[in-house]
């Protein structure tokens, strides 16, 4: 992601988009981006992750920022932390760029889906300063409890959005509710919402939760609802 200039920067904000394995930042783009037309002040970001080969898809060649270990991603499921701090690592650039640029920490979102929603909330937890939110759609916390030492106090001040459908079969809802209560216990505020009938996908109904959850923090005027995508709801391969 380049740095964006002073100018560009100062007083706007900043969503940060990480998808999900298999996928890429433009095919997110077209997604979510809609939902923040009407918020030209609202700058949004989705970069891409390198490709690697995953051995729990038979070693096939995918965008993806961390390995998968198995699938689908349970409450107990042992994840490859190396490569998730390096990851964590790659984040907190595009982080300090944009905080370098000028904006506002308090005015940095960082969101994304399955994997990206998992390294999203890492990425939040590992990093020195409080952020405007996290949001995290069928994700988990791929750290275990031991790094719970390591988050610093102003970490904890960031606000946690979680959706999860109660039918994902990749990324089981266990794991959310793990994760969320993981966050509660370091004392955030993690506001968890479940869908009865959604599986690992996005819904309108999530995006637009989403979008005001976000323009509400940023005191940004809503308008209209926002326009939505030809597909409410698309299937991911993320995990």
């Amino acid at each position: 992601m380049a740095p964006p200039s002073a100018a560009a920067a100062a007083g706007r904000g900043l969503v940060l988009w990480l998808h999900g394995s298999a996928e890429t930042g433009e095919q997110s783009r077209a997604q979510v981006a809609p939902y923040f037309s009407a918020a030209p002040a609202l700058r949004l970001s989705f970069p891409t992750a390198p490709t690697v080969p995953i051995a729990c898809y038979g070693d096939d060649v995918i965008n993806a920022w961390f390995g998968i270990p198995e699938v689908p991603i349970t409450a107990t499921t042992v994840r490859d932390e190396k490569g998730v701090l390096k990851a964590v690592e790659h984040v907190h650039e595009m982080i300090n760029q944009e905080v370098a640029a000028g904006t506002c920490p308090t005015n940095i979102f960082v969101s994304g889906l399955s994997q990206g929603g998992a390294l999203a909330i890492a990425s939040v937890l590992l990093y020195p300063k409080a952020l405007g939110g996290c949001v995290v759609f069928s994700g988990s916390v791929p750290l275990s409890k031991s790094f719970a030492e390591r988050v610093p106090p102003e970490a904890r001040k960031t606000p946690v959005l979680w959706f999860h459908g109660m039918a994902d079969r990749l990324v089981l809802i266990e794991a959310g509710h793990a994760g969320c209560a993981f966050l509660q216990e370091l004392g955030m505020a993690c506001e968890f919402k479940a869908y009865p009938d959604l599986g690992h996908s996005l819904v309108d109904e999530e995006l637009q939760y989403f979008r005001q959850w976000i323009l509400q923090r940023l005191e940004i005027s809503q308008g209209t609802e926002a326009a939505r995508p030809s597909s409410s709801s698309l299937p991911w391969r993320s995990t």
